[in-house]
């Protein structure tokens, strides 16, 4: 076995590991460690928790006197910065580690190459990129937050296959099945912050919460676009949880009385500025993303996809399609809006299907930039 696939089989492994972390430790990655000496790993860890021991700190932990002269495996540059917890890469030193192989760097500003220029200055081996492309996948969340200084945005919907999330009354309850409600909740439970407009809350009152067993204990935002504060006092999504995870973005000229009335809740306003006579996502994204919240799931309606698209604000989709046909030209497409022309369609890359019951659900990526020739 050449160094290559020692190295790629190790790091497997730390990304399995930083798995068990997935929709619980935001505003944090996920990140998995492994401890190698002489071929034979002596330690693992990940990162369970936001404020819980790192990857790293756990996997030395279990190593123990082992990890000196040994080689750390981990998913992400270790960080090199006191936040929550103590830096991983002084633990690393003081351990002894004496090789460190990494997937990728962590562009968060506080560590952003720091951990590694820490490491190598103690004299410490330093290799990047082994695994990087499953890395990158894995913490598309977290390492888009950091770059583009916004949360991740998903963009989720249960539609027909003619591409409708209501009918010409508006009734959508249920377009898909119980396993795909199911995904659709395991989707709310890895985000921080859950985004639908205000014709969502007046015409089907949603809650917004997580309905799964442990363990997911967080809460994500349940976040209404609300330009002029209409958000009924006794909606369900400000009784479902601590009134105030529910977040009521209104802008400037909203009523004060009613906002005085929301905020009586216990719900939380927030004001933001407009354009064209509606919240402007791009400023609730930075409120949000100041209020550590790094994954956004958008649930619509399809003025808000077509929104959120047309400002270019969305990174993924999750599109659960049944398979049922509505029709009609009252029906509610799933990207409402102006429409686009062909050429300037927005682009999907990293496709997957994933079956559920009857229905289908359909992942991938926003491609961005010029298209290949």
């Amino acid at each position: 076995m050449t160094e290559g696939d020692t190295a790629e089989r190790f790091m497997r492994r730390a990304l399995e590991l930083a798995e068990r972390g997935r929709g619980l430790t935001s505003p944090n990655p996920m990140v998995g460690a492994v401890v190698v000496s002489q071929g034979d790993v002596v330690g693992e860890g990940f990162h369970a928790r936001a404020g819980g021991p790192h990857a790293e700190i756990e996997a030395l932990r279990a190593a123990g006197a082992r990890a000196r002269a040994a080689t750390l495996y981990v998913t992400l540059e270790p960080c090199a910065h006191h936040g929550r917890t103590p830096p991983c890469a002084s633990a690393l030193i003081e351990a002894g580690v004496a090789r460190v192989v990494a997937a990728v760097a962590d562009p968060n500003p506080l560590v952003s190459g720091g951990g590694f220029a820490q490491l190598r200055a103690a004299g410490i081996e330093v290799v990047v990129g082994p695994g990087a492309v499953e890395a990158e996948r894995q913490n598309r969340v977290f390492l888009t937050a950091m770059r583009e200084r916004r949360p991740h945005v998903t963009l989720k919907a249960a539609m027909t296959l003619d591409g409708k999330i209501a009918d010409l009354h508006g009734a959508s309850r249920w377009i898909t099945g119980e396993l795909a409600r199911q995904r659709a909740h395991r989707l709310r439970s890895e985000s921080d912050a859950i985004v639908v407009g205000i014709g969502t809350v007046l015409r089907d009152d949603p809650e917004l919460t997580v309905r799964l067993g442990p363990p997911w204990p967080r809460e994500p935002l349940r976040v209404v676009l609300d330009t002029g504060a209409r958000t009924p006092v006794g909606a369900r999504l400000i009784r479902a949880g601590r009134p105030s995870c529910a977040v009521i973005a209104v802008g400037a000229d909203a009523p004060q009385k009613r906002r005085e009335a929301l905020a009586l809740t216990g719900a939380t306003i927030v004001t933001c500025r407009t354009r064209d006579g509606r919240v402007d996502l791009g400023a609730l994204l930075t409120e949000l993303f100041a209020r550590e919240v790094r994954a956004v799931l958008v649930e619509g309606g399809g003025d808000v996809h077509g929104a959120f698209l047309d400002a270019g604000l969305v990174d993924r989709v999750a599109m659960f399609a049944a398979p049922l046909l509505i029709g009609g030209r009252g029906a509610t497409p799933v990207v409402g809006g102006a429409g686009r022309e062909l050429k300037s369609a927005i682009r999907l890359g990293g496709l997957t299907t994933t079956p559920l019951g009857d229905d289908l659900l359909v992942e991938a990526d926003v491609v961005r930039g010029p298209r290949s020739v």
